[in-house]
């Protein structure tokens, strides 16, 4: 082998690993802008902000249709609840909001909510979601990254 074939292969290789470097870099991009994308994707599914406020009013309403639970929202401000409730959905969906309410924990405490309530609570949410035409798939979606709130919620 030459020199000028030797001093060849190095650059090729050179060039190999700067477009492998390049090649897993906008990879990594992409696949950023996909979550970012996918996280967002909730939100418009929920409708936006409009289909966020829809489905909050329907909800506020199916829990005052509810002798068991309506109760535990007997002291709470229903302008705020809904505000601040519009602000978590639409944060935890992915939108561009930002949640300026108290934690799940500090909301709960002293509630004494027990794991029925909360199944019936998340049972309205469902049927709140039912009325307002939200498919079942984008239901699983929003109920899948409410769940983890769970432990901040009951038996507190």
């Amino acid at each position: 082998m030459t020199q000028a074939d030797s001093q060849t292969n190095s650059l090729l290789r050179d060039a190999a690993k700067t477009i492998a470097i390049a090649l897993t870099a906008v990879t990594l991009y992409l696949a950023g802008c996909a979550s970012v994308s996918q996280d967002a994707s909730l939100y418009r599914a929920l409708g936006g902000e409009q289909g966020i406020a829809r489905l909050v009013d329907r909800f506020v309403e199916e829990i005052s249709y509810s002798k068991d639970i309506a109760p535990f929202f007997a002291d709470t401000d229903p302008d705020r609840f809904k505000e601040k409730l519009s602000e978590q959905l639409c944060n935890i969906s992915g939108g561009p909001c930002a949640y300026t309410g108290d934690s799940m924990r500090d909301s709960h405490a002293g509630l004494s909510i027990s794991e029925a309530d909360f199944n019936k609570t998340v049972d309205l949410l469902i049927n709140a979601m039912n009325k307002e035409g939200v498919p079942y798939p984008t239901q699983n979606r929003l109920l899948k990254r409410l769940a983890p709130m769970r432990k901040d919620i009951i038996y507190l």
